[in-house]
């Protein structure tokens, strides 16, 4: 029979920097995540001007974010940037390779919940003369947002299950401490356990967060004033 030397005691003792690691990850999956909106939108609504030109440039941006591994990008900016004179710290590093990433993601989302509005709405906001922005404002991103709700979720829960990769760079998140604690006390049972325990949690709490989010958001959309 398989038995495991599980360390209460060593459980207690490591709690406290695990936990302040984990206020790292969850940091660098909120900035992320907020800059991940900004870029998906602004990308989005480039995706949708006028100009032939942007619209190729930023198609092309989009697909090489998307088809490049995020840990490419992430020593990118942190080991080759340096060279140009643009240095960063790790944290900052961390949450634009994880910003630009899911953006180029969230940008495919936002697109395809815009396109989503009826031929109609764009019509009727031409009939009443509105302009660009008070058409998105006021008509289109009120029945748009609501769509997108649930895959924009998945795509912020998957980008703090990628929080891990930012460890390359040294930064200390939840992985990293963990993988720390166990080299100095030759135990990694009870750490990794801990860091596993803790991001199925996060993950969790943030599906249903999301989730609830969804039902209680205006079927019919809102007014952004």
């Amino acid at each position: 029979m398989i038995s495991f030397d599980w360390d209460w005691a060593f459980v207690l003792e490591i709690l406290p920097m695990i936990l302040s690691a984990a206020k790292v990850t969850l940091l660098a999956t909120l900035l992320g995540s907020i800059l991940a909106i900004l870029v998906g939108l602004s990308f989005a609504l480039l995706r949708r001007s006028k100009l032939v030109l942007l619209r190729v440039v930023t198609y092309w941006v989009v697909e090489f974010v998307r088809s490049t591994p995020l840990l490419v990008q992430i020593f990118f900016l942190y080991y080759v940037l340096p060279e140009f004179g643009i240095s960063m710290s790790p944290l900052l590093t961390g949450v634009l390779a994880l910003g630009l990433h899911y953006g180029a993601y969230l940008s495919e989302v936002f697109r395809s919940g815009i396109d989503g509005i009826e031929k109609g709405q764009w019509e009727a906001a031409r009939a009443l003369n509105l302009t660009t922005y008070d058409t998105y404002k006021d008509i289109v991103l009120p029945q748009a947002i609501r769509p997108m709700i649930p895959a924009t979720g998945n795509y912020i829960i998957a980008m703090f299950k990628e929080t891990p990769q930012l460890s390359a760079i040294t930064l200390l998140e939840m992985l990293q401490v963990a993988k720390i604690i166990g080299s100095e006390n030759f135990r990694y049972l009870e750490p990794f356990t801990m860091v596993g325990i803790l991001y199925l949690v996060f993950s969790l709490v943030a599906a249903y967060g999301i989730h609830c989010i969804e039902r209680r958001f205006p079927k019919e959309g809102f007014t952004l004033r």
